[in-house]
């Protein structure tokens, strides 16, 4: 396929299919690809995997790890191969492992070594490539390629390729060509652009030397940090995929996710997203923690869709009106600080609260001090608390409001920031409605073309998006397209009822069914309803969701790798203390990065830079610009808080 042809192709997507449907769930089809005797893809269930953090010469201890992983559930164990001395101990790895009676497929990482994949090849039984660092220069150099100069650089990729590709063959190996957002290349670079469409291209050329060599055995990935990027790079690769009709298995993950509860929700808004929609065949979770812990979140990111395909049909009435690849926050009109350019609003569900008290409000961001009668506000203070048929005793803080069921609202002796909430047409009977703002609670049975005509002609209403549907997300992204259909620029409060008492699968299925929706730039708000998990644990988790979905900042945010054999200093020992001294810069991002692997790319989305570059010597950075070199670990922190507090980003607590 000449270069010209591939640009042509490449342009524009020429639709916006990406997956099955939108309506109705089910997996994209892909074919089997061969992983010892695991294989992925096809009919065969999501497999789930992680990556060793030991240094891959301590042969014990990455054995030991391996187990583990293992016995957590892994069905693939990833390990680091650098170079071809930590390549050929992979062979002693493997049979400590077997001869330990675990016959889980190996997977070797490498990076910008073509040799060292060439024996690791021989060795285990699928290796990951990164097109971006295997074969191509990345010098972040600015320069116009020619078309010949570009066919030039192709040849000279094909040729340094080649012989792994002949290699995996002969031996049965499989391989993941994995694209990350942070390491395209210069060539990529500067003819795509540091896009989606740059990073589907990286891997294609790759893909399409292997085609050329009849070798299929092949896993794509799209990873990214920025959680926007990620889902759209996946369903680009998609759209391509259907277009050049190909179906290779899809490896999903969010990429230097971070850690704790904020790595756990930004993974399962990106990986939940592509799930939702049918899409991916291999999950890994990133997190800076022990590997172990990566798999329990990613078996319960999995586990709902075993019987998914089972669920309430969808009836599609619209049109899809929405562009898959480019993010656009859905126009609405501002309602009383709801739509409009405003940040989308967190609503506090006490409506199961047999009494409300000022002390309730303390897990929702608002703390009473007494003594000087007034309220201390957090960063991550809810904006309504709804209320069901109660009416407070005490005075709110300004910038809280509150959400009553209209029955109770119109009985509430106050109306000052007190909104009623009304069920489908039952405000249109009403005669006792606020002139400010309404809430009205509708599911897709209440779409109808009459009654959104009747929404559209009351600048005061707010809908409330509902849905009991176990396929809920695509259900409201569906009643998202109803509106648009006809051109109804009312603004949605998107509310999700759970039932679990674990705080973790709360967080994990609001942080994909609210994420997914937020990523294409739908939702003015968001609700939790859950009686069983405390309030202040889900006004974190709609916080946090927001945070990964870039569509409301209240915290700093950690773009931290998960660790392997690579790093070069004790990434969650340097990641807390970092955390601990930073927690309060609300909005500056902070690339924390093991080696120089992913470093200077993968923060091209960060403020600052930390990056291993030698043992416990760092690196720091201000964008992609290295400001100070070698410092000493023990010295970095310091010089980091030095760094921020220079350009003017560092606030006193």
């Amino acid at each position: 396929m000449s270069l010209q042809s591939v640009l042509d192709i490449s342009s524009e997507p020429t639709s916006f299919k990406y997956c099955n449907s939108l309506t109705s769930y089910s997996r994209f089809l892909t074919r089997e690809v061969k992983i010892g005797d695991v294989p992925m893809g096809a009919d065969n269930p999501i497999r789930i995997q992680s990556m060793t953090t030991t240094p891959t010469l301590d042969t014990q201890a990455t054995i030991d790890q391996s187990i583990r992983i293992i016995e957590a559930g892994a069905d693939y164990v990833r390990i680091t191969a650098p170079n071809i001395t930590e390549a050929k101990n992979l062979e002693a790895i493997k049979k400590g492992i077997r001869e330990r009676g675990y016959t889980t497929p190996l997977i070797a990482d490498i990076h910008f070594t073509p040799n060292a994949a060439e024996l690791a090849a021989r060795i285990v039984e699928k290796v990951r490539i990164n097109p971006g660092n295997y074969a191509d220069k990345k010098k972040f150099a600015v320069r116009e390629y020619s078309d010949a100069q570009y066919e030039e650089e192709l040849d000279r990729i094909r040729t340094k390729f080649l012989p792994l590709v002949k290699i995996c063959a002969e031996y049965g190996t499989a391989m993941r060509i994995g694209t990350n957002h942070g390491s395209l290349s210069d060539r990529i670079m500067n003819r795509y652009g540091d896009t989606p469409l740059g990073m589907v291209e990286s891997a294609m050329e790759f893909v399409r030397i292997c085609e050329e060599e009849n070798y299929h055995e092949i896993v794509l990935s799209m990873k990214a940090s920025n959680t926007i990027v990620m889902v759209q790079a996946y369903r680009l690769l998609m759209n391509k995929m259907m277009e050049y009709g190909m179906s290779y298995p899809i490896h999903i993950g969010v990429t230097e996710a971070g850690e704790a509860e904020d790595g756990r929700i930004k993974s399962s808004v990106g990986i939940g997203a592509l799930l939702e929609d049918g899409i991916g065949d291999t999950v890994r979770v990133s997190l800076t923690e022990e590997p172990e812990f990566e798999i329990p979140i990613a078996k319960a990111l999995v586990a709902r869709y075993d019987n998914r395909s089972s669920h309430e049909k969808i009836d599609s009435a619209s049109n899809y009106s929405l562009d898959p690849f480019v993010h656009q926050k859905r126009n609405t009109v501002a309602v009383k600080g709801v739509g409009g350019n405003n940040v989308p609003r967190v609503v506090a569900d006490l409506g199961h609260y047999t009494r409300i008290d000022q002390s309730d409000l303390v897990g929702l961001g608002y703390t009473y001090l007494p003594d000087e009668d007034k309220w201390n506000i957090s960063d991550m203070a809810c904006d309504f608390i709804y209320t069901a048929d109660q009416s407070l005793s005490f005075d709110i803080p300004g910038t809280l409001s509150i959400i009553q069921n209209s029955s109770a609202w119109e009985k509430s002796k106050s109306k000052e920031r007190r909104y009623p909430l009304f069920c489908e047409m039952e405000y249109f009977d009403s005669t006792d409605k606020s002139d400010e703002i309404n809430f009205i609670a509708v599911d897709i049975h209440s779409l109808t073309e009459s009654f959104i005509e009747r929404v559209k002609a009351d600048k005061t209403i707010v809908l409330m998006f509902e849905t009991n549907n176990e396929h809920g997300m695509a259900e409201q992204r569906e009643m998202f397209f109803r509106l648009n259909e006809q051109n109804c620029n009312t603004p949605v409060l998107l509310r999700r009822n759970y039932e679990s008492d674990s705080e973790l699968e709360t967080m994990l299925s609001a942080a994909t069914d609210l994420g997914a929706l937020l990523l294409d730039g739908l939702g003015d708000g968001v609700w939790i309803n859950n009686p069983k998990v405390g309030t202040e644990k889900i006004n974190s988790t709609l916080f946090g969701i927001l945070q990964a979905t870039r569509t409301r900042i209240s915290k700093t945010e950690y773009i931290s790798c998960p660790s392997c054999g690579r790093t070069l200093f004790d990434l969650q020992e340097t990641t807390a203390k970092i955390r601990a001294r930073t927690d309060h810069l609300k909005g500056v991002k902070i690339g924390i990065m093991g080696c120089i692997v992913n470093g200077p790319g993968e923060m091209a989305d960060a403020d600052y830079g930390y990056v291993g570059t030698g043992i416990d010597k760092i690196t720091l950075y201000k964008g992609m610009e290295v400001v100070q070199r070698n410092i000493p670990a023990e010295e970095a922190v310091d010089a980091l808080i030095g760094l921020i507090k220079h350009h003017g980003d560092w606030v006193d607590v």
